[in-house]
């Protein structure tokens, strides 16, 4: 068993079968391993990925570089792509790994004896050589790798809410350390008697939106 093989015996084993989108997630994860020279599957916290999407995907990029979110290793940055940054956290040298636009239509030329799409795909994508599937392209984090990853056990709570904020997820506004929800960043909406956003601030800190019309 070769080590690609492995890898995607590894995936299996936490889905009971093997999609396409696994095999990009084991070649995407060894490609960007390869990449910066990193040996992988890892047990400490040197490399640090960031996935695109969630699903099966994740779970190729997971078993071939051992990050994980529970390690606090890995970040979904959902954008709905089917792709990886993969960031050495000594050195800070990061590279993004995706697929050639074209690799759909070309797998068909890897699996000839198949004649459905996903067959194909699901075939191809294991044959297909690395630069004809991927392609992988040094980048620049938008923020320090350090700012990133943070420094885990530090605890303050935020002064609208009281809510705890772990790991420097906190936001300092005229002063106050706020929790993002506080800070106007929001994902859900809350059923209590107030609202989440800059109307939670004392009247002197509100943002006047009409200041600009």
């Amino acid at each position: 068993m070769n080590e690609l093989e492995y890898f995607l015996a590894e995936s299996v084993s936490r889905h009971n079968s093997l999609c396409p989108r696994q095999v990009l997630g084991v070649r995407i994860g060894l490609a960007g391993a390869g990449a910066l020279g990193i040996d992988v599957p890892r047990e400490d916290k040197k490399l640090l990925v960031i996935v695109e999407t969630d699903g099966c995907f994740v779970s190729g990029v997971e078993v071939v570089t051992g990050c994980a979110v529970r390690h606090r290793t890995l970040r979904v940055e959902d954008y709905g792509k089917v792709a990886a940054t993969f960031v050495d956290v000594e050195s800070g040298h990061a590279v993004r790994v995706a697929p050639r636009l074209d690799i759909r239509q070309r797998a068909k030329d890897y699996a000839p004896d198949e004649k459905q799409r996903y067959s194909a795909m699901l075939k191809g994508y294991q044959r297909m050589p690395t630069e004809s599937l991927l392609s992988v392209e040094k980048v620049s984090l938008s923020e320090p790798v350090e700012s990133i990853v943070s420094r885990a056990g530090i605890r303050v709570n935020c002064s609208t809410c009281g809510e705890e904020i772990i790991n420097e997820r906190d936001i300092i506004m005229a002063g106050r350390t706020l929790c993002r929800p506080c800070a106007g960043s929001i994902y859900y909406k809350s059923p209590k008697s107030y609202n989440f956003g800059y109307n939670l601030l004392p009247s002197n800190l509100l943002v006047d939106d009409t200041a600009n019309e």
